[in-house]
């Protein structure tokens, strides 16, 4: 048997669920007839958050507990880069501590772009990391507002002892225009949904699968967990029935909790699937966008020690209900606010100053003296050790996955933040090490001296006259068990 497969997954959502009803009443007057759709809740990132921070704490999660300097390549999936011309995958890499050496690049251009990228994956050599990540903005009042979600996922395919091998891929390009959005564009332009369904997912997907399990001699009734990210259920039960899937088979698309989180979810969704697979059970993913990719996968012995850091069941239930429409169309740049004098900054990032502090500033690496144990942030060539002021004697230690704890905190009212007050405050790092540092996700009932937190990989600051992201990392509180 091969020793090439799937090696391990990881999903990131954003702990916000908006209230679909919240979106609907706001817009009800204009557009009655999204009540339909006004059930349930959507992800939504805070402001802070987009498709590479996301792909970040999905890749952390991923390669938990594994050698990271075996990873060989990394691609991040999305339709929506923050960058058209700048390596998106690159930021990920350096916030992920990995070698210079791997190969890194963005794909996108259709929503099945991680599919595909997993399937060129499967079918190359690398220990490769696969992540798909997407935070997408919709017209107010529009069905995709309702629909959509934001989140990520990552698979890590390569050598060592794979939970699920490929057995059988298949992919199709077509030109199907379901929906498109030009360069430079904020929201998509969707075309009629019956159309979709018929000529789409029910012609060029399920012909596909067809495809696919004709040339593997494999029967529909005998795929265990079946992978269809469309967030229309009635399409979903019709496809199924084309196929003749057995019942229980299709994997839930988590729309009603969750939304359509896009490029990535048939790898959030495939990760689902593995987390209740057993030995030899088959799982088929499908990926939809201007023709289709279908992959067929088994479990091996390995699923059985199976134990993801997160799972999405964790993820989906780790989610905080929020009401405020408002909020969230400011967090999007959908709505104006006035954000007064204080907001007037020039947020510009020397490129040189970057470059040279990357892995501090990127991937939160500190120095640790080799002779006197001293740990320091950012590091520097000389030990901060009062009784030791050794010079040379530097070696990284990286912080991003080390618990911190409180020793002060401010909540700052005063200057201007997206979403007031700005917590921001001192920790120390278990083992060593000092940082002061920006909170997130945090009211007044959630710091405290000696608080457990841990580090996520944010959106620092946006430089609005160059269109600049800067990112750094914040401490958000620890769950119970995670300590």
């Amino acid at each position: 048997m091969s020793d090439f497969g799937i090696l391990s997954c990881g999903v990131y959502l954003p702990r916000g669920r908006l209230d679909r009803s919240a979106i609907y009443n706001a817009n009800r007057w204009f557009a009655p007839g999204l009540k339909s759709l006004a059930r349930g809740h959507r992800a939504i990132a805070n402001w802070d958050e987009d498709a590479v921070t996301m792909a970040v704490e999905a890749a952390r999660t991923c390669l938990d507990g594994r050698d990271r300097a075996a990873v060989e390549g990394l691609t991040l999936a999305s339709v929506t880069h923050p960058f058209a011309d700048r390596a998106n995958a690159g930021i990920v890499k350096e916030a992920l501590n990995l070698s210079d050496g791997i190969v890194a690049l963005d794909a996108g251009g259709s929503m099945r772009a991680a599919t595909s990228a997993l399937r060129d994956a499967l079918e190359g050599s690398r220990t490769r990391l696969c992540i798909g990540s997407d935070l997408r903005k919709a017209r107010p009042a529009s069905e995709a507002e309702l629909v959509q979600g934001d989140g990520a996922a990552a698979i890590l395919v390569g050598r060592g002892t794979p939970i699920a091998r490929l057995v059988a891929s298949h992919s199709v390009t077509v030109d199907f225009v379901d929906h498109f959005r030009a360069s430079g564009e904020s929201f998509d332009y969707q075309w009629e949904s019956r159309w979709v369904r018929e000529e789409g997912h029910l012609a060029i997907l399920a012909d596909a699968v067809q495809a696919l399990l004709a040339e593997g001699k494999v029967a529909a009734g005998d795929i265990d967990h079946v992978v269809l990210p469309i967030a229309a259920g009635g399409t979903v039960k019709a496809i199924a029935r084309k196929l003749g899937l057995k019942d229980g088979a299709v994997v839930d698309t988590l729309s009603a909790e969750i939304g359509d989180t896009g490029t990535g979810h048939p790898l959030l969704l495939l990760a689902s699937a593995l987390e209740r697979a057993s030995l030899g059970e088959r799982i088929l993913v499908t990926g939809f966008g201007q023709g289709a990719d279908v992959l067929l996968f088994e479990a091996t012995e390995a699923i059985a020690d199976h134990r993801p850091q997160r799972t999405v069941a964790a993820c989906v239930e780790d989610g905080v209900a929020d009401d405020n429409y408002m909020r969230f169309l400011f967090h999007r740049g959908l709505i104006d606010l006035e954000r007064g004098i204080r907001a007037e900054l020039d947020q510009k990032q020397p490129g040189t100053t970057l470059y040279r502090k990357r892995t501090a500033v990127l991937g939160l690496v500190g120095s640790r003296c080799t002779v006197t144990g001293t740990v320091q942030f950012p590091p520097s060539a000389i030990s901060v050790d009062p009784n030791g002021r050794k010079q040379g004697t530097q070696e990284d230690y990286p912080l991003a996955d080390r618990t911190a704890r409180i020793v002060s905190y401010t909540a700052d009212a005063l200057g201007y933040s997206p979403d007031p007050p700005t917590y921001y405050g001192t920790l120390d790092f278990d083992g060593g090490g000092r940082l002061v540092t920006e909170f997130a996700e945090v009211g007044p009932d959630d710091v405290e001296v000696g608080r457990a937190m841990r580090m996520v990989f944010r959106i620092k600051a946006e430089d609005e006259q160059r269109h600049f992201t800067k990112y750094f990392w914040k401490a958000v509180p620890l769950n119970e068990g995670e300590a």
